[in-house]
């Protein structure tokens, strides 16, 4: 069979990756073209429009970049024409992949989407467009099954794909020489995880680092993400005895007693490695405000989501104070009592989340619709 893919970001680049060599184990005669990274393309995927030349961030870099946004778009709809695949396997990016599964659909192709747009925190709007025109959803977090099914649409929810790159690290990294490697002291690690994004570092960091001097006991380690550069943390870290490293995130948190996590995905994988955090987050007032006006979720750790209760702390925008962020740091790292009932509650996302195997039990369901009568 023939396969488009169209992932549009280094995550979906890595969860399709994994999915199409579940696939390849389905389907000895797969032909897989698409849009990707480096992971794709390993896995012999022919992408034709590599992430790298995908990314615009905000409005400003969208609207800047208008006409190479439309040039992709009728780019990639004369090609999916011209492949004419037996389904379109589209991995999240949903600002551009909606759009191209009306059109895919509209000229009878099968669209499957693999990874939901959060339509359950804002854009529901978006809903009647998924029903219309994917012919099966594919879910990452298990309250999404239950939220499409209060909207009348039968998806499908086979576990996160989170879980197996914890998996597969961890067996590929019995031999643990971090701390040597880096040049690190045998004092507990405490991870500071501040975001990907220049404009959440930027605020978020400079609080994050003041707890350095008020406990000489750890030592503050960095995740640093490689797209920013070593320059650009600099700026906060000045006179700071910290260290940052690039590209090692899995092997700080393996290592990390603690860690202080800005809100978004590191939530869920630092829950996965078992270890306590606070989750933090701070924008502008006008974009919170403008945010709240059309985000309607109870909570924003993806952690607090899955469990439908506040499991980890959360200091959200005026919440994000240091001294708010003093005392659950207090708490995460002193009070046993406290690190315990956050284990517990890490051991309930493991069982909501249903362990690793995703990737296959995703291909698996892909493959039967795609092979049914």
């Amino acid at each position: 069979m023939k396969y488009y893919i169209i992932a549009g970001e280094a995550s979906g680049d890595l969860h399709a990756s994994n999915l199409v060599a579940e696939l390849k184990k389905l389907d000895n005669n797969v032909a897989l073209r698409g849009w990707g990274g480096d992971l794709m393309i390993t896995q012999g995927v022919n992408v034709i429009k590599h992430i790298k030349n995908l990314a615009f961030m905000g409005l400003a870099d969208v609207i800047k970049n208008l006409g190479t946004i439309l040039k992709n778009f009728k780019f990639c709809k004369a090609d999916i024409l011209s492949y004419n695949p037996d389904v379109l396997i589209l991995v999240d990016y949903p600002g551009f992949n909606l759009r191209i599964a009306k059109f895919a659909s509209q000229n009878g192709i099968k669209v499957f989407y693999y990874i939901s747009p959060t339509v359950w925190a804002w854009h529901k709007s978006r809903i009647s467009q998924i029903k219309k025109y994917v012919s099966r959803l594919f879910v990452i977090l298990p309250f999404e099954k239950d939220f499409y099914k209060k909207h009348n649409y039968e998806v499908d929810y086979a576990g996160n794909p989170l879980l197996d790159e914890y998996q597969h690290f961890i067996t590929l990294n019995v031999e643990n020489t971090f701390k040597t490697d880096n040049n690190l002291s045998d004092k507990p690690i405490i991870a500071i995880l501040p975001g990907s994004r220049k404009q959440e570092v930027k605020i978020m960091l400079p609080e994050m680092i003041k707890l350095i001097k008020l406990y000489p006991e750890y030592q503050f380690v960095i995740a640093g993400v490689n797209s920013l550069g070593k320059d650009f943390y600099s700026n906060y870290i000045k006179e700071n005895e910290i260290k940052l490293i690039f590209g090692q995130t899995y092997n700080l948190l393996k290592n990390s007693y603690a860690a202080i996590v800005t809100s978004g995905t590191a939530t869920l994988e630092t829950a996965i490695f078992n270890i306590p955090q606070v989750v933090c987050y701070k924008t502008s007032p006008l974009t919170f405000y403008v945010a709240r006006l059309f985000v309607n979720v109870k909570y924003l750790a993806l952690i607090n989501l899955i469990l439908n209760k506040l499991a980890v702390k959360e200091l959200i925008q005026t919440n994000f104070t240091f001294k708010n962020l003093k005392e659950e740091f207090q708490k995460i790292t002193k009070s046993e009592n406290y690190r315990a009932e956050l284990f517990e509650n890490y051991k309930l996302l493991s069982e909501e989340l249903g362990g690793s195997g995703a990737s296959k039990r995703t291909a698996e369901l892909m493959y039967k619709y795609l092979t049914q009568k």
